[in-house]
Order: structure tokens, then sequence, then C-alpha cells
């Protein structure tokens, strides 16, 4: 048996959330996808937690968690899977910080630091939402994002109004209640 790590292997650090229709089905329908592709496989889900809205809030309360994907592909191309999945269950960017049915964030790739008209890595505004840092917190408060641990930042921001939807973070692959 073969231990040595693959080195073109790495760990992307995934937001997801939604506010229209069943954005728990939909984030498990996404993270379904995501784990059937070849070149990639989730290794961990965190909590699913019911957030307020952010920056936009006179919409419905969004659902968020964030998951560790294991990929071979560059960030660009994780990046256009998860467009491709958002479009395939008909996200609509209609208006920033709007309502939507999915959305999925490339949140960290490895260390790596990236900023191209598509993607900027690690996201430039992860530290600033507790919907985003907290569950990320669950998976890996160690995580150093920015020259600080996952849970420095989680415990830094206001989390009022955000609860735990579902406790732990095998949601994702159970039947719909």
């Amino acid at each position: 048996m073969n231990t040595t790590p693959d080195p073109s292997l790495q760990i992307a650090a995934l937001g997801l959330g939604g506010n229209i229709g069943d954005p728990p089905a939909a984030m498990s329908h996404a993270l379904r996808a995501i784990d059937a592709h070849q070149d990639c496989h989730v290794t961990a889900v965190s909590r699913l937690y019911l957030t307020p809205p952010w920056g936009k809030t006179d919409q419905a309360d969004f659902f968020n968690c964030c998951a560790l994907v294991e990929t071979r592909l560059e960030p660009e191309d994780l990046l256009d899977l998860c467009l491709a999945i958002e479009k395939d269950m008909k996200r609509v960017r209609d208006e920033r910080w709007g309502p939507r049915t999915l959305d999925i964030d490339i949140l960290a790739y490895g260390t790596r630091e990236l900023k191209t008209e598509k993607l900027e890595l690690p996201h430039p505004r992860m530290t600033e939402r507790a919907f985003v840092m907290l569950p990320l917190a669950d998976l890996a408060p160690q995580m150093m994002i920015s020259g600080k641990k996952a849970e420095t930042w989680a415990g830094s921001l206001n989390s009022t109004g955000i609860r735990i939807a579902k406790g732990d973070g095998l949601w994702w692959r159970l039947p719909a209640a």
C-alpha cells in the first residue's frame, strides 16, 4: 500500500448557502455532485446553520455550511465546477447579497494566495462573516486565514441570531426528512 501523499491533491474550503426553495436539499445535491466528480472528494462538512441575512437584510434567513474538499482541480477549474453546479440548480445572480437558491464560494485552497479577475484566495470577505467562519471553525479550527486561526476569527465575530439547524456534518448524506 502506497502511503506517500499525492502532491497533486489540495484541500479546498468551500462555503455554501441559500435561502430560496429548499436550501439544505440544494446544498446536499451540490456536495454530492462535487463528491461525485472524478477529481474531487468531500472529506468533511460542517453542521448546518440558519443565519440572518447579511448585507441585504430584507429577505429570508439563509442556511449555511462549509465543506473541505480534496481536489486535483486547479482553483479556477474548481470555481468553474461550483458555478456549473449553481447554474444547474437554477442560481440567478440578479442582485448582490440577494436571495438565492444556492451559492458556493471557494474560501481557501490550501495555503495558496491568488487574485485574478475570476477568483481571489483566500476569499476577501470571509473573515468578516460569522456565517462563514462559524462553520469553517467547525471543520478546521486551526486553519490559518490572514494570519489568524479560523476559530479565532469565528470567536471575534458577532454571531447574534445564528443557530444550528442540523447538529452534525452528516446531514448532507441523509435522505430528506
